[in-house]
C-alpha cells in the first residue's frame, strides 16, 4: 500500500482466491475479480459486515445501481461475474475523474472515513488500540489480552482501515473525547452515546460460493431504486442542504434518520482520526482520537441485515419491529425459528426473519437460484457491560442453509428443519429434567438456572456437526420424500443416541442412595424422587419427542437402575 493509504490499488485486503492462495489485494481489484475470490481473510466475524456496508456494498451499488425487479437481479447473479460494463462502471467510480481521491486513510485533505483535522479539547490522543475490541484499553478489559494500554500497537494501513470501520459499526457507548469544533462537548468530552449501528442488531448475512455471489445476495431490490439524493459518505458534499445534517468530516454531528440504503450502510457513528508514523517497515497507525459522530434516530426497517421482533400491540412511542439480538452461548441453528419466519405473527408477539433471507426465498421461488444452491448464513454480535461501555462477548457462527426453506408458499421443508432443532431443544430440556431429579434423588437440590453447566449444553454441543450436515444435506433433497424420511429417522436416531449417552453418564454418576431415594413435602403432599422413577420419565419424555426413533428400535439405550 503506498505511504497515503490508496485503497484502490494498493494491497491492503486478505482475500482467498479460487484454489486456496491467500493474497492481498485492493478495492478495485477484489470486486473486479470478487467471482474468483472464495473469501475474505478478516480478523473477526464482526468484521465482514462491517466491510460489505462501510465500503464493498456501497462502492457497487453507487456504482451500478440496485435491481429494480427479481428477473433484473436473476439476470446480473447468471453472468457469475460482474460484466464488462460494470467493471468499465467500477473503474471510472474509483477513477480520478469521480471519487478515487477519497478513498485515501492517510493524508490529505478528505481522508477516507475520518476527519481530516480533527483535534481533542484536552489536546491528547490515544492508542490505536481504542479501536480494537479484543485489545486492553480505557475501560475496556478482555480476560484475554496480549497487550496492555502501556504497550504501543503499531497497524498497517490497511489493518487499521479495518478496525476504523469496525469502530463505526460497533464502537462501545462509553464516553467519547470532546472535539474542538463540537458544540456538544461538555468538560472535554461527550456522554450519552449509543453503540454504533450494528450493535444493536443481530447481524445476519447470506453468503454464496465466492464474494461476487455474497454481493449479490446482500444487494436489496429496490423497485424505485436509489434515492437521487442517498448518498455515501464520501459523497456527503452532494447531499442536498435543505436535509440540514452534520458533515461526517467535520466535527460536528446530530442525532438523525438516514437518508436511504447507502447513507445507512456508511453511517459515520464517530468522528475518528488516524495517526501514523514512519517506521522501517513503513507507515504505521499508532494513535486515534475517536470522538461522537452522528446518531440514529431509530433503526429504520429498511435494514437487510438484522431480524426483527414484532409486537402486536406496542407501547405508546415504541415501534411495532425491533432489530433482534442474537444469544450468546447458543448455535446459529439454535435460532433457526427466527431465521425461517417468513410471516410476521398472526397474532401476538414474535420474529421476523431478515429482508435478504426473505428476498432469497423470492429469488429460489422464481428459479433465479436453484434449488440445490449452497446458501449460506453468518451471524455475528457484541454483547456489551457496564451501561455498553464494555464489550464483554463476541458472537459468531456461520450455517448452510437451504433455499427450499426459505419458500414462502411451500413450508413442508422448513417445517421438518424447525421440528428437527426443536427436537434436539426438547430432548435437552428432558435431560436438564432428569439431571434435576437425581439430584434430588440424591439429597440435594437442582442447579440454579444461572449457575453451572448443564447437560443440556455437553448434549447440544454433540450434536452441533449433525445438525450443520443435515442442512447441509437436505439442499440436495429437492422433491424426494423418501430422501427426506429417511434423513428425518437419521436425525432422530442421532439424536437419541446422544442423549442416551448422556442420560447414562449422568446415572453413573449418582450415588446408590439415589436408588432408594427420598420423600419430600411438596404443597403439603409427599413427593419421591428416586433414580428408577427419574429415568422412567426421562425415556417416556424421549419417546414422545422422537417418534421415528422410537418406532424404530423401541428399547434402544434403555438405562437400568
Amino acid at each position: 500500500m503506498e505511504t497515503d493509504g490508496d485503497l484502490v490499488r494498493g494491497a491492503w485486503l486478505g482475500a482467498v482466491d479460487a484454489d486456496g492462495t491467500s493474497c492481498t489485494t485492493g478495492l478495485l481489484d477484489v470486486l473486479v475479480d470478487a467471482h474468483t475470490t472464495q473469501r475474505l481473510e478478516l480478523p473477526a466475524s464482526t468484521m465482514l459486515p462491517a466491510l460489505l456496508r462501510q465500503l464493498l456494498l456501497p462502492v457497487v451499488l453507487d456504482a451500478i445501481g440496485v435491481p429494480r425487479t427479481r428477473r433484473e437481479w436473476a439476470e446480473r447473479f447468471g453472468h457469475g461475474r460482474f460484466s464488462d460494463a460494470e467493471v468499465e462502471l467500477l473503474t471510472d467510480y474509483l477513477g480520478p475523474r469521480r471519487y478515487g481521491d477519497r478513498f485515501r486513510i492517510l493524508g490529505g485533505e478528505q481522508p477516507f472515513a475520518q476527519v481530516a483535522d480533527l483535534e481533542a479539547l484536552n489536546g491528547e490522543t490515544k492508542s490505536v488500540a481504542q479501536l480494537v475490541p479484543s485489545i486492553a484499553s480505557g475501560n475496556n478489559v478482555p480476560l484475554f489480552s496480549a497487550l496492555t494500554e502501556a504497550d504501543e500497537l503499531l497497524l498497517t494501513p490497511g489493518q487499521a482501515l479495518l478496525w476504523l470501520l469496525h469502530a463505526h459499526c460497533w464502537d462501545t457507548a462509553s464516553i467519547k473525547t470532546g472535539a474542538v469544533g463540537d458544540p456538544q462537548a461538555k468538560n472535554g468530552k461527550t456522554t450519552g452515546n449509543p453503540t454504533g449501528p450494528l450493535g444493536q442488531l443481530g447481524v445476519v448475512v447470506p453468503v454464496g460460493r465466492n464474494l461476487f455471489e455474497t454481493l449479490m445476495l446482500n444487494t436489496p431490490i429496490l423497485p424505485d431504486g436509489l434515492d437521487p439524493a442517498d448518498r455515501p459518505q464520501w459523497a456527503w458534499d452532494e447531499r442536498p442542504a435543505s436535509l440540514g445534517w452534520k458533515s461526517p468530516a467535520g466535527p460536528e454531528w446530530s442525532t438523525r434518520p438516514t437518508g436511504g440504503l447507502l447513507d445507512l450502510f456508511t453511517f459515520q457513528s464517530r468522528r475518528i482520526r488516524l495517526i501514523a508514523r514512519e517506521t522501517e517497515e513503513g507507515p504505521r497507525v499508532h494513535r486515534v482520537i475517536v470522538s461522537a459522530g452522528d446518531r440514529l434516530a431509530r433503526t429504520p426497517e429498511r435494514d437487510p441485515h438484522t431480524a426483527w421482533s414484532h409486537t402486536a400491540k406496542p407501547k405508546a412511542g415504541q415501534p411495532q419491529r425491533r432489530p433482534r439480538r442474537h444469544v450468546s452461548g447458543r448455535a446459529a441453528w439454535q435460532g433457526l425459528g427466527t431465521l425461517l419466519a417468513l410471516a410476521l405473527p398472526v397474532e401476538g408477539d414474535g420474529p421476523y426473519t431478515s429482508a435478504l433471507l426473505r428476498q432469497a426465498g423470492d429469488l429460489r421461488a422464481d428459479d433465479a437460484l436453484p434449488a440445490d444452491y449452497p446458501l449460506g448464513v453468518e451471524i455475528c454480535g457484541l454483547e456489551y457491560g457496564n451501561q455498553s461501555a464494555v464489550v464483554e462477548n463476541a458472537i459468531g457462527d456461520s450455517l448452510p442453509l437451504p433455499v427450499a426453506s426459505l419458500l414462502a408458499e411451500n413450508d413442508w421443508l422448513r417445517a421438518v428443519i424447525l421440528e428437527c432443532a426443536s427436537q434436539a431443544d426438547r430432548a435437552g430440556r428432558a435431560l436438564d429434567n432428569l439431571d434435576n431429579d437425581l439430584r434430588r434423588a440424591s439429597g440435594g437440590d437442582p442447579l440454579p438456572r444461572d449457575k453451572g453447566q448443564r447437560p443440556s449444553s455437553r448434549f447440544l454441543h454433540v450434536l452441533d456437526g449433525t445438525m450443520r450436515r443435515l442442512l447441509a444435506g437436505l439442499r440436495t433433497v429437492g422433491e424426494d420424500d423418501d430422501l427426506l424420511e429417511r434423513a428425518e429417522l437419521a436425525w432422530e436416531l442421532s439424536v437419541r443416541a446422544a442423549a442416551v449417552r448422556e442420560a447414562e453418564t449422568l446415572l453413573a454418576a449418582v450415588p446408590p442412595r439415589a436408588v432408594v431415594g427420598r420423600v419430600v413435602k411438596v404443597n403439603g403432599k409427599d413427593v419421591v424422587h428416586r433414580s428408577g422413577k427419574a429415568v422412567g420419565a426421562f425415556y417416556k419424555k424421549l419417546a414422545e419427542i422422537l417418534p421415528l426413533a422410537t418406532e424404530e428400535s423401541p428399547d434402544n439405550g434403555k438405562a437400568t437402575t
